[in-house]
């Protein structure tokens, strides 16, 4: 057995490997060799990576061995504009920092009040009211709570729900009002025609038959109905007609 018994001399070289570990350790923890001098940001636009970065200010300088991943992620994911976020050390010298940005997919009216709204339901930021024109606009009392960071909920939350799938789209119209109840979901169109959704259950899909009706409809044509999109109907001042739409399960 004596031969599986380390000698002195192996136990000294082991002790002095493990306290050099531990001493380059401690220095490229504790000294500049591994300190933050850029942070990357990627998958954001330029206002959002911005934000990003000074929020991370106070890492600048700081070892990436140091580097608090569970605060960092934590103090980005406040941002309002910030949907979601992952660090990388990128050594010696690179924090880089992959961004999900939120979805803005609505204007709140509010009195004088504009605020920018997520998909989330995410009150993003304030805006002009004139901003961002191609975005639908909710209109909400006054005595309804709403500030930058909070998120939207009941009727509200339907309504901003029930525009996202918009964004980007090629619906034909831009909406210019959302009302929303618990039972149902109303859009009004620049046009000035009036799309009722009913419920707001199965609204990709009612969106996707109003896409095909609406071009079909007359001038006077004052709202559609695809509150059952099997049965779309529409109607003037004076009459109501129902149409008939192929329609599938799939949006």
């Amino acid at each position: 057995m004596a031969r599986f018994i380390p000698t002195g001399r192996s136990l000294v070289t082991a002790f002095l490997i493990v306290a050099g570990a531990m001493v380059a350790w401690f220095v490229a923890r504790e000294t500049p060799v591994f300190s933050v001098q850029t942070i990357e940001v990627a998958g954001a636009p330029t206002g959002v990576s911005s934000q990003v970065k000074r929020s991370l200010r106070t890492t600048d300088g700081a070892s990436l061995l140091k580097f608090d991943t569970a605060a960092a992620h934590q103090t980005v994911l406040a941002l309002p504009t910030v949907a979601a976020v992952r660090f990388d050390r990128a050594f010696p010298h690179t924090l880089r920092v992959i961004v999900v940005p939120e979805q803005a997919v609505a204007v709140v009216r509010q009195g004088a009040s504009s605020y920018l709204v997520a998909e989330s339901g995410r009150v993003m930021a304030t805006v002009e009211r004139r901003d961002r024109p191609a975005l639908a606009r909710i209109w909400i009392k006054r005595d309804v709570q709403l500030q930058v960071g909070a998120r939207a909920e009941g009727d509200l939350f339907a309504a901003v729900v029930a525009v996202a799938p918009l964004v980007g789209s090629e619906f034909p119209g831009r909406v210019s009002s959302v009302t929303a109840t618990p039972s149902s979901l109303t859009l009004r169109l620049r046009s000035g025609l009036e799309l009722r959704l009913g419920d707001p259950v199965g609204v990709a899909l009612k969106l996707a038959v109003a896409a095909r009706v609406i071009p079909l409809l007359t001038s006077e044509t004052i709202y559609l109905d695809v509150a059952v999109p099997e049965r779309p109907v529409s109607g003037t001042l004076n009459s109501k007609v129902e149409l008939e739409v192929a329609t599938s399960t799939q949006p």
